[in-house]
């Protein structure tokens, strides 16, 4: 009987194995659309980090951090508010797993538990939300664009090896297919645009802002709401936020 319990236990993680591959796989099946549909960077990386939520179980948030040439860290893209909440603490004090992640360009797996005296600040105000673990990859675009892709957790122990060597090939499968579109013929624009969605980071939450009193949605819906907009009306997501803010000053 202990040899079958054994079998069916390796065959039920074999299984697992399987599925997070096969979720993986879809991910940067999108991710390649994206890119060939000349979706906008801003776009792109919102996309990733909702990818990155099915293709690890147990993440509840996800966001990307990047560096753009001298300027510091900051979250260009995230699923959740309460992942920008906790990369902001990041920012402000100055550390971090994600920041470490980013700036030491290594996978960081941590219980939060075990790391109070080493990040007080910010696991302080993860525990206030609910938030245990982390896991936390580099992701790499160029010399000048670089940072890291983040994944928050509520259990205690959340993440595994195997969730850390799934997140390691996503993001190095991603930043492949990143890298190869900067050197195409589109690399100017794509560069032109990632500085573009940094610069414009603060008009586009300000019209999400506006959405998400108007309609009653959280900051994701919000977001959908502006891309949806963006394709429809084949414009510029800047261009479309800005849109948004003008005419509820106008209103007001």
């Amino acid at each position: 009987m202990a040899g079958q319990s054994q079998e069916q236990d390796s065959t039920q993680h074999e299984a697992s194995v399987v599925r997070q591959l096969d979720e993986v796989t879809g991910a940067l099946e999108n991710l390649g659309q994206d890119l060939a549909s000349q979706e906008e960077l801003a776009v792109v990386l919102a996309r990733l980090c909702r990818q990155a939520l099915y293709a690890v179980p147990g993440a509840e948030a996800a966001s990307v951090i990047l560096r753009a040439g001298d300027d510091g860290l900051r979250t260009v893209a995230a699923t959740h508010d309460l992942a920008h909440e906790l990369d902001g603490v990041q920012h402000s004090v100055g550390q971090g797993p994600c920041l470490r992640a980013a700036q030491d360009g290594e996978v960081v797996r941590v219980h939060l538990a075990e790391e109070m005296e080493r990040w007080p600040v910010f696991c302080a105000a993860a525990s206030e939300r609910g938030i245990s673990s982390v896991l936390a990859a580099p992701l790499y675009i160029d010399s000048k664009y670089h940072g890291s892709l983040n994944l928050y957790g509520e259990k205690p122990h959340g993440y595994r090896e195997l969730d850390k060597a799934v997140l390691e090939l996503y993001t190095t499968a991603a930043e492949a297919a990143l890298q190869a579109e900067n050197r195409g013929l589109l690399a100017r624009s794509r560069v032109d645009q990632l500085r573009d969605a940094l610069t414009s980071r603060a008009v586009i939450d300000q019209a999400k802002g506006i959405i998400m009193a108007a309609r009653r949605i959280d900051a994701a819906a919000a977001f959908d709401v502006l891309v949806e907009d963006s394709q429809r009306r084949n414009r510029k997501l800047r261009e479309v936020a800005e849109e948004f803010v003008t005419k509820a000053s106008t209103a007001d």
